[in-house]
């Protein structure tokens, strides 16, 4: 008979949780295997087919919209494990339904939520963990649930922003890299052969171009090589620590992006730490998670260090005071802040404002780069053109 995979959970005689897959010809046999190993069995279900490395992926929108849904049920009065059935059963991602499933099982059975949430780091980060563990100390999930939807939907559309900003001058470039290649490494071999036979004395934008159609051609694989180890070292070098460090730092100090992406993490930084306060996550806590949602390592080793001067005494805008990285309007604020007993909801008002000033910065952002890419563009092929042109003037001046 063939046999399938399930999915199981089980508690050992010591009462510990324990979670996996095991292959049998049934549910009823996968059950009876399991207590023959002495463990009590919780729940037995077959394993989605798109599991493992071939598992859909949950977008950050599905996280999103789901985290919405659930606030509102809870703030209706429908309990946890009810809300979360209930999304389970319109849930079309076998991904996220899965998860949501553990969720459900595990609230049914007493655990915390933000414990059970921890266990899919992937999904829901420690920023949102924090949040609902805050919450649950002061029983306000539905509002919390709320305010973690909202901010991960302020995220979100930032991403999506700067993403659909980028994509424009991406395009450009390769096209023009793609452009190049096809004016060296076709169109110019063409016109070799004619210059050759005339035996003239080729102008040197052409005896370059000419060269450098040659070694595109004869050394091909080198190229391909040179490309692809460029591709892979800067993926990797990106990962080490070093290489993490130098592409962050190009990132902050590059002549045109450079003051986007200062404002983008300081609007990510900002918005996570200043909605932690106001949920009632300590100081401390706050500013590590922070630095964890940064995405610049220079930012994020700042954060670190203001979270090393609080533990001893400092404020935060003392820590944060003549550092490059931040602006004076933007401590001063958090000085106000501080004084009032009202940091949260400045750091909120602030993000909301870097928002506005990350949107400004795209369109300036794009609105410069658009005519940059294409007169880049235009001068190469250009170029190119012209070095095929001068011989051709030449031999058209040449008496017959």
């Amino acid at each position: 008979m063939p046999s399938a995979t399930f999915q199981y959970r089980v508690r050992d005689p010591l009462g510990n949780l324990h979670q996996g897959h095991l292959d049998a010809a049934s549910a009823a046999d996968a059950t009876q295997q399991l207590r023959r190993d002495g463990f009590q069995v919780l729940d037995v279900d077959e394993a989605d087919d798109d599991s493992g490395i071939f598992a859909r992926r949950v977008r950050k929108s599905e996280v999103v919209y789901t985290t919405n849904q659930l606030a509102v049920m809870v703030d209706t009065g429908i309990t946890l494990s009810a809300a979360l059935d209930n999304i389970i059963q319109q849930e079309t991602n076998p991904t996220l339904k899965g998860v949501l499933k553990d969720l459900m099982n595990a609230v049914q059975e007493g655990e915390d939520f933000s414990a059970a949430l921890a266990r899919h780091p992937k999904l829901f980060d420690r920023t949102y963990v924090s949040l609902v563990k805050a919450s649950e100390a002061t029983g306000s999930l539905g509002p919390m649930l709320e305010r973690v939807a909202g901010y991960l939907r302020k995220d979100l559309e930032t991403r999506s922003k700067v993403r659909s900003a980028m994509a424009y001058p991406c395009v450009m470039m390769v096209l023009a890299v793609s452009v190049t290649i096809f004016l060296l490494t076709f169109v110019l071999p063409k016109f070799t052969p004619l210059f050759t036979r005339k035996g003239m004395e080729l102008p040197k934008p052409t005896r370059v171009m000419m060269t450098l159609s040659s070694w595109m051609l004869d050394y091909w694989y080198v190229w391909i090589v040179l490309a692809v180890a460029a591709v892979v070292g800067f993926i990797f070098g990106r990962r080490t620590p070093p290489g993490r460090r130098a592409w962050d730092w190009i990132k902050l100090n590059a002549p045109v992006l450079g003051g986007m992406c200062r404002k983008v993490t300081i609007s990510r930084s900002v918005r996570t730490l200043g909605t932690l306060l106001s949920s009632g996550v300590t100081a401390l806590d706050a500013l590590r998670l922070s630095a964890d949602v940064a995405g610049n390592v220079h930012y994020e080793q700042l954060w670190q260090r203001v979270a090393r001067d609080v533990t001893e005494g400092k404020q935060i805008c003392q820590s944060l005071a003549g550092d490059p990285l931040f602006p004076p309007m933007l401590v001063q604020m958090i000085s106000a802040g501080e004084q009032t007993g009202k940091l949260g909801d400045v750091l909120v008002r602030v993000s909301n404002f870097y928002d506005q000033e990350v949107e400004s910065s795209l369109k300036t952002v794009t609105s410069l780069i658009e005519p940059l890419m294409i007169t880049v563009m235009g001068s190469v092929v250009g170029g190119i053109a012209m070095a095929l042109m001068l011989p051709i003037f030449q031999l058209s001046r040449t008496p017959g």
